[in-house]
């Protein structure tokens, strides 16, 4: 696992969110906007339980963008977008208090 301060995370703004019925497990895909420097990215996320795909489009969400990119099914997953999991299943997103602009680091 890498060192906690090598993972790059950075805040980006849901562009699109559709149902991925493809995947094992109940998810959605997403396109991120992380600002200039990043850019575009898509992530595959399991947030079915609080969220619809509508509620997503135009908010804000922690990812860290260097892990690498994972196949899942039919789809490249760039970033993993972070939530809390008080549950397998039940994720709540992780988001800043107030708005950013895309691409701004977590420290």
């Amino acid at each position: 696992m890498p060192d906690f301060a090598s993972i790059d995370m950075r805040v980006g703004t849901v562009l699109t969110a559709e149902r991925f019925p493809e995947a094992r497990k109940p998810s959605y895909k997403l396109t991120i906007d992380f600002g200039p420097e990043i850019g575009v990215k898509r992530s595959s996320a399991q947030l079915t339980v609080h969220y619809q795909p509508e509620d997503l489009v135009g908010r804000q969400v922690i990812a860290a963008v260097n892990l690498g990119t994972r196949r899942i099914a039919t789809f490249d997953s760039e970033v993993l977008v972070l939530g809390a999991t008080p549950a397998p299943t039940d994720v709540i997103l992780l988001r800043p208090d107030q708005s950013v602009p895309n691409g701004t680091r977590i420290t």
